[in-house]
């Protein structure tokens, strides 16, 4: 395990636990064959690439990825794209299903997650572990939470989000002192207990915590023993009383590389589909709120093979374009296409996500539609125009906000291949 060089003068072995096995429910069709952190974003991520580049990045290199439902692709898209170096061996990214060492039963919670291999913790003897979600999107330095949690002598430090008071029951809100001691928590109240010193904002908690080890390791056991299983609801109010509990205000944290028109503090829960969607948006336009170029602090993703995109007697206006998507005699505005797509002559899209491997047809119109991978959408469809007839005759889910989701192709088809064949370049 590569020690950790916090600003605090510190010197700690830290390891992170990710919590990948969410089903996403509320994602669907989306993640009718996914799990949520392996839904692609962007033009050429998946949700999980932002909280394991804010590790990396950070500096944490020994990271275990706990998944659970439907992870096939999670874990192809892992073992392809997250190799972090063969010669270290405490620099990795590794997939952890439920293994049942302990009983006979799934994760049942966060907590239990971690409880069920607590042996991979006791393994490498760290001082610290973080637990972090995987279903966000954000940037984070990482190191600046774990520097406060030395500063304060923490048992436990839980990343708090600022948010006005009114969305209060959307959250889980966090009760804390001026000095940032957590006091209590309140799930999803009516009107929170405003941030000290601020009553228009309350605290929401973002499910990323640092723990002292051993803390950690003992909080497990005891709820091993109570049947409790998720840290939000359980574990985390029972250390209240008995151990050093802080916030970190995500506001405070910097990241290297930030542009002054990006919202310094972004973070989106997607898990539904108009969050997924509004969330794209924020990384379309001039200056857009989420900004995903940037070297200093880069989201990595798959080391895909493929050619650039290709366009021809087209019209693009912000728009993003996936590697190796081919665009002919068509019209693209304010919409992310990703890899390998084709758009034929006089198709028009339109606020929409065009995902991997699909085909629009000629003359096809697409108007604020989510289209997953392996689709081939007919010459001269029209979908997001009438959105009852999308609901009605085409089958199509649609959100109340009006956006329209075509779900994934049934059988592999690769839109740059012969009549969808041939396949495509790995990713």
């Amino acid at each position: 395990m590569q020690p950790t060089h916090s600003r605090a003068g510190d010197r700690r072995k830290v390891m992170a636990m990710v919590m990948a096995g969410g089903q996403g429910s509320r994602l669907r069709p989306l993640t009718d064959k996914r799990s949520k952190p392996a839904v692609p974003f962007g033009s050429r991520y998946r949700i999980v690439d932002f909280v394991l580049s804010n590790l990396v990045n950070s500096g944490i290199s020994t990271i275990y990825l706990l998944v659970q439902y439907k992870s096939q692709s999670l874990i192809e898209h892992v073992r392809k794209a997250w190799t972090i170096s063969p010669l270290f061996p405490d620099q990795f990214v590794t997939v952890v299903p439920p293994q049942m060492l302990n009983g006979k039963t799934w994760f049942t919670g966060t907590a239990d997650a971690v409880a069920q291999n607590l042996e991979l913790i006791e393994s490498h003897h760290p001082d610290l572990v973080l637990v972090f979600g995987a279903d966000h999107i954000y940037r984070m330095d990482v190191d600046q939470m774990i520097e406060q949690h030395l500063e304060r002598d923490a048992d436990v430090t839980v990343a708090a989000l600022p948010v006005p008071r009114e969305e209060s029951p959307s959250f889980g809100i966090i009760v804390a002192d001026s000095d940032g001691r957590v006091r209590g928590f309140e799930e999803k109240p009516a009107r929170g207990t405003p941030i000290p010193d601020d009553p228009s904002r309350v605290y929401a908690s973002m499910g990323n915590y640092v723990f002292r080890a051993g803390c950690l390791v003992r909080a497990l056991r005891d709820a091993q023993r109570n049947g409790e299983t998720d840290f939000g609801s359980h574990v985390i109010p029972r250390m209240l009383g008995e151990s050093r509990v802080f916030a970190y205000d995500f506001a405070d944290n910097r990241v290297a590389g930030l542009k002054a028109y990006e919202e310094q503090s972004y973070w989106r829960d997607v898990g539904t589909i108009d969050a997924y969607y509004a969330a794209h948006q924020d990384v379309l336009g001039a200056q857009p709120q989420l900004d995903l170029f940037n070297p200093r602090w880069p989201v990595f993703s798959s080391n895909y093979q493929g050619p650039v995109a290709r366009v021809m007697d087209s019209e693009i206006d912000n728009s993003l374009l996936g590697a190796a998507t081919l665009v002919e005699g068509a019209r693209v505005r304010n919409s992310i296409v990703r890899r390998e797509a084709v758009i034929e002559e006089g198709a028009e899209i339109e606020d929409s996500i065009i995902m991997d491997y699909v085909r629009i047809g000629k003359d096809a119109r697409l108007r604020r539609v989510i289209v997953d991978r392996h689709n081939l959408i007919e010459p001269g469809t029209h979908i997001g125009w009438d959105t009852q007839q999308d609901r009605a005759s085409l089958g199509l889910p649609v959100t109340d906000s009006g956006i329209v989701v075509v779900p994934r192709g049934r059988t592999p088809f690769f839109a740059r291949g012969p009549r969808g064949g041939g396949g495509g370049y790995s990713d």
